[in-house]
């Protein structure tokens, strides 16, 4: 269903569950979504539009960041102009449109979530994926209703999570930021989340590697599992 503000909200019921209810703001691409194959053939076909090498999934995670014209800066040297950034974001966006087809849900994905809704929690996703295209794939894969709310990016890409958070934390009514914990893939995703004042749990199975994670000074995890549970762990500290 929309909300008022016409971003998606999700089709499950949100239980007033007082002060005490934790509640997960999930990353979408990289975290639920185990897209790495997608991104990466995406990303080596931008690349190609401006002449660069392709690059390995090792090395990205090691060099990865946003805002993303960054991230192009640290492997050409350089900031790409306007007219190259247009380029290589559009042919990324669409190529991974191509071959996200073959990618699925985060090794028990399912089941994680299924039973944080059911233990009595709330949770929502925000990513800086396209809200137009989010919502559809969330919904393809059967989980939107353990979501109270799912906002994608709107506006134009290459920018950072935190201004999106915002919104995203202020929308959820009930949902008090010191009880919410974002669970992400990406450093930004803790700064995001400091923003807000909420906690964060970084995962190693997307975009970053485990170094680069690790300086953002929060916990650092190797599955969804132990994300949920450090989730809850924090969240009731």
């Amino acid at each position: 269903m929309e909300g008022h503000d016409g971003l998606s909200v999700g089709a499950g019921t949100f239980l007033d569950m007082g002060k005490h209810a934790a509640h997960i703001v999930w990353d979408w691409n990289g975290t639920l979504f185990h897209d790495n194959d997608a991104v990466i053939g995406a990303t080596n076909a931008a690349f190609a539009e401006i002449g660069l090498e392709p690059i390995t999934l090792e090395q990205y995670r090691e060099v990865y960041c946003v805002p993303i014209p960054r991230f192009y800066e640290r492997l050409i040297g350089r900031l790409p102009t306007d007219a190259e950034w247009e380029r290589m974001d559009a042919a990324f966006h669409r190529h991974y449109t191509a071959w996200r087809a073959a990618c699925r849900l985060a090794d028990g994905a399912e089941v994680l979530l299924a039973d944080w809704r059911s233990a009595g929690h709330s949770q929502s996703i925000l990513s800086m994926y396209g809200h137009d295209e989010l919502v559809p794939l969330v919904r393809g894969f059967g989980i939107e209703p353990h979501f109270v709310r799912i906002d994608g990016r709107t506006g134009p890409s290459g920018g950072s999570k935190a201004e999106h958070m915002v919104r995203h934390v202020a929308a959820l009514a009930g949902v008090e930021p010191a009880r919410t914990v974002v669970i992400g893939d990406a450093a930004d995703d803790a700064i995001a989340a400091r923003r807000v004042g909420a906690q964060a749990v970084l995962y190693t199975g997307g975009s970053h590697s485990r170094a680069s994670l690790e300086v953002a000074g929060v916990p650092v995890v190797d599955s969804l599992a132990e994300a949920v549970a450090e989730a809850e762990r924090v969240a009731a500290a």
